[in-house]
Formats: structure tokens, C-alpha cells, sequence
């Protein structure tokens, strides 16, 4: 699709915003009212779910989110993959649909963008700009340039307004989301709400995310498998992030590559994750495909978008030890013992329901206990666990949100998952996590 096709202007005023949500919930409503007369003609009593969550309604919402953006788009991609067993499955496919549905500035806004940060004349420092944007996300967009002396850069641009509209924009969408009915009644939002805030303000702040890519560079070192791109300090601002250009491909292309290439790739990735966690305590939190590329010519897989990075205590770090060491051993009491220690475990939850949550976390660690390669491709793990959640979160009274820790983490997880089983890769995860699963608590390798 013609990325410039479909560019609109992002509005950037709070009430410009607001103004967006308003016309979203009266749409919602004229088509319940409209979906309501339908099915009353045709002799039915449609109850209100049956209403809200019409294709109609779907459409409004994964639009009107798609075109504010910013911290609106992004509670829908954070509650589509981190919370999608939790809600209606029709509420999760409306909000996944924003994962995919970025739209981009016009060239008016990007040239204002850019005036603002950079001054007039700012095109006099480049041999090339690029308008067309390469790449769309939910706060900002990426453009191609070259320098003068030849270096060729990634120029991500934020969208106007992102940072200012974050914490109106996730009460916004969550009250919306609420009172037209799209959420459980007894689910509790508010943590997940505030970590989102408190992540989007981080992620907003691209002088941080260059930072981040320099610590994660550091942390790396002279590792050969990985390539990060390069922050450029004296081009990067608060709202423009400059970065070294580096080719690759979409990882999720490689899917017909050799079987050696896509093992390596997944096996890479699994491995990066568990020194992340293990060693760094430094976690990059997205597990977006479009976060990870392949150079063939180097064999190297290029790292990106290093916003949403989280650091995890050695408290932490050791309890997840803990709980996918117990996994391995089939030991219900030490995982447990360590989800309780991570926060999993809510007061009134029933021991029934603990039994489930811990036979969940073990069905997770499968690859884990797996002797030799796990066949990501030939299994239907993802189904599984997606089935044990929705059973799971049946029970009304077990509704709850998890810990942020084990929120964020969780999803890491089970995206590189999902990319393993895309790749139809073989990957040996328990060879790759017990040098980390072995060591005592308290420590980190040198």
C-alpha cells in the first residue's frame, strides 16, 4: 500500500483530540441504536454486547484510534497483546487491528515538524530527504536521509502533540472503552493504565531512546550476531531521533529462507531475551516484528526501537529463575512460591485458580523442558495457551491485571514466540536458558 496514500494530519490540540473521541462514541452509539432497530425488525432482543460489537462499531473504533494515534493507538496495541485474554475476542481483534494501522503525516506536517526542531534551512545539512516515510508507528514515523559526507540516516519524527496528550488520551480511550461496554465490568485497568502512561512519557522521549541504544551498544559489545543503529547527538532532539541507517530485511520475510537461517534467527532472538532478563536487567519490552531486521550480507539481525526498554530488579530477576527452573522440574510450590514473590497472586483469588495460573505458566515453559530443538513451526503452543487464558478468565472473579513486570515480560515472551512459530523454526530453548536457570540467586555472569 502507498504509504502517502493514506496520510492525515494528526490532530495535535487537546481539544482537537477530544473532539475526535467525541464524534467515536456518538458513532458508536447512532450504530447500536441502528444495529438495535435491525435485529428488533427481524424479531430478536439483541443484548448490548450484540450491539457495541458490531463489524460497523469495529471499524469506527480501530479508525477513529488509528487516526488520533500516540497514546490513544497505544493502549489499543498494549491491551490487544497483553490483555487479550482477558476481553471479548471481538474487542481483541478491533484492537490488534491497530498494530497494523499506522497512517502517516502529510508532507505540510513533517516540514513543520522538522522547522520546529531543527530551524529554518534545515534542508541545507542534507544531500537527500526523504517525505515519503519508510516506516509508521504509534507515536512517530521513520524518513531516510543522506549527509553531505555521504552517511545515509533513519530520521523517526514524532507525531505533533504525542507527549502533551498522553495521560488525557489513555483516560480518554479507557472511559470510552468502559461505558460503551467493550470491557469487563470487574476487570481493573488502572495499573495497566498508569504503566501505559508512565511508558508512553518514556517512550516519547527519543533523547532517552538514544540513550538506550548507546546502553543496549555498551551491553552488546563486540557481539557479532546483532547490529544496532548508531544515534547521531547532534541531529537528535527531544521529538527527532537520528540514527545510522542500516539495511535489513523484515524477519517475518525469511519464513521461506533456509531451515538453518530461520532456526538461527529465532534461536538468536530467545537467547538475546534471556540475557536481557539474566544478565542485563534491561529488558526491550516490544516484541513487534518490524523491531527486528536481517542483513544476509552479514548474517547480522539488526536491532530497533529501543523506547520501550525496562529495567528489572534482581528481586525480580531471581523469581522468574525461580519459576522457570520449578517449570522444568514439574514443581508447583517453588513456581508458586515465585509467582507470588513477582506479584501474580491477587488476595482473593481462589487456590483453584492459582493451580490454573501456575499449569499456565508451565504450559509457557514447555520449550523449556523440551530435550534438544523445540519445533515451534509443528506446534500449536500459542493455541493452547491462548485457550487455557480464555478459560481462565471466564471466572469473573479472576479478572485482574497482572504485575507490570510480568506484563510487559510476558509479552516479550510470547512475541518471540509467535515469531518462532512464523519462521517455522527449531530452536534448543532449554540449552539456551540453563546457563542462566543454573546460577545462584543474587548474581549476574561477569
Amino acid at each position: 500500500m502507498n504509504t502517502m496514500a493514506r496520510a492525515t494530519a494528526v490532530p495535535g490540540g487537546r481539544l482537537a483530540r477530544l473532539a475526535r473521541l467525541g464524534s467515536l462514541a456518538t458513532g458508536v452509539a447512532g450504530g447500536m441504536i441502528a444495529e438495535g432497530a435491525r435485529q428488533l425488525a427481524a424479531g430478536k432482543r439483541p443484548t448490548v454486547g450484540d450491539l457495541v460489537l458490531t463489524p460497523a462499531n469495529a471499524r469506527r473504533v480501530a479508525d477513529q484510534l488509528a487516526q488520533l494515534r500516540g497514546a490513544a493507538m497505544k493502549v489499543g496495541q498494549l491491551m490487544s497483546m497483553d490483555a487479550g485474554n482477558l476481553l471479548p475476542p471481538e474487542l481483541a481483534a478491533i484492537l490488534a487491528r491497530l498494530r497494523e494501522d499506522a497512517r502517516t503525516m502529510p508532507m505540510s506536517q513533517v516540514v513543520q515538524v522538522l522547522e520546529t526542531h531543527w530551524g529554518q534551512g534545515w534542508e541545507q545539512g542534507f544531500e537527500r530527504f526523504s517525505f515519503t516515510p519508510c516506516a509508521a508507528a504509534s507515536i512517530g514515523q521513520v524518513h531516510r536521509a543522506r549527509t553531505h559526507d555521504g552517511q545515509e540516516l533513519a530520521i523517526k519524527l514524532q507525531y505533533p502533540g504525542v507527549r502533551r496528550s498522553i495521560d488525557s488520551d489513555v483516560d480518554n480511550v479507557a472511559t470510552l472503552l468502559r461505558v460503551s461496554g467493550l470491557l469487563p465490568r470487574a476487570l481493573d485497568l488502572a495499573p495497566l493504565l498508569e504503566e501505559a502512561k508512565r511508558q508512553l512519557h518514556e517512550e516519547a522521549d527519543y533523547l532517552r531512546e538514544a540513550g538506550n541504544l548507546q546502553r543496549f551498544a555498551g551491553l552488546l559489545g563486540a557481539e557479532a550476531d546483532f547490529v544496532l543503529p548508531a544515534p547521531v547527538p547532534a541531529l537528535t532532539r527531544s521529538d527527532i531521533l537520528a540514527m545510522q541507517w542500516v539495511e535489513g530485511v523484515a524477519v517475518e520475510s525469511l519464513d521461506s529462507a533456509a531451515q538453518p537461517v530461520r532456526d538461527r534467527i529465532a534461536g538468536l532472538l530467545i537467547g538475546l531475551l534471556f540475557r536481557e532478563l539474566f544478565e542485563f536487567g534491561l529488558v526491550q519490552t516490544d516484541p513487534n516484528f518490524a523491531n527486528y531486521r536481517y542483513d544476509a550480507a552479514s548474517g547480522r539481525i539488526v536491532l530497533l526501537d529501543f523506547g520501550a526498554t525496562r529495567a528489572y530488579s534482581m528481586t525480580v530477576v531471581d523469581a522468574y529463575r525461580r519459576l522457570m527452573s520449578g517449570a522444568i522440574r514439574n514443581d508447583p510450590a517453588t513456581m508458586s512460591a515465585a509467582a507470588q514473590e513477582i506479584g501474580y497472586f491477587q488476595e482473593h483469588l481462589h487456590a483453584s485458580q492459582r493451580d490454573a495460573v501456575i499449569a499456565l505458566f508451565a504450559e509457557a515453559c514447555e520449550p523449556l523442558r523440551h530435550d534438544g530443538a523445540y519445533d515451534f513451526g509443528a506446534s500449536d503452543l500459542a493455541r493452547r495457551i491462548r485457550d487455557a487464558g480464555l478459560r481462565l478468565s471466564m471466572e469473573r472473579d479472576f479478572w485482574h491485571t497482572p504485575p507490570a513486570d510480568a506484563l510487559f515480560l510476558h509479552r516479550k515472551l510470547g512475541g518471540l514466540y509467535l515469531l518462532a512459530a512464523r519462521l517455522g523454526a527449531r530452536v534448543p530453548v532449554g540449552r539456551l536458558a540453563a546457563p542462566y536457570l543454573e546460577r545462584p540467586p543474587g548474581t549476574r555472569p561477569a
